[in-house]
């Protein structure tokens, strides 16, 4: 019952976090729900797939895949500004520590 609890909690998580303004009932598309979506086939007369459904589900896609993208573009930014900061720290340790060893004596 324990793991059926957690695997429901799993399924429910936002991928795109808390900033996110779908409702809470909206549940983003996972990959193997794109890999298993088959479409009706349109009304007698015609041949392929309903046109509607389609686009309904594409657009749908293209949502969940801009909200990825802009986590990652949001992700790879902070990473740089992580980076940046690591590197000043690094380089004002290293003036200090150059600063030091000059002003101690030598024996």
């Amino acid at each position: 019952m324990r793991v059926f609890f957690r695997r429901a909690g799993r399924l429910r998580r936002s991928v795109l976090g808390p900033t996110c303004y779908r409702s809470a009932a909206y549940d983003p598309l996972w990959p193997w729900q794109v890999r298993q979506r088959r479409f009706r086939s349109t009304r007698l007369g015609r041949r392929g797939l309903d046109p509607q459904e389609v686009g309904e589900f594409l657009d749908r896609v293209a949502g969940d895949l801009a909200a990825v993208y802009d986590a990652l573009a949001r992700s790879r930014r902070e990473t740089d500004r992580v980076k940046d900061a690591l590197r000043r720290w690094q380089s004002e340790q290293a003036r200090v520590q150059w600063a030091g060893t000059d002003s101690e004596p030598r024996r």
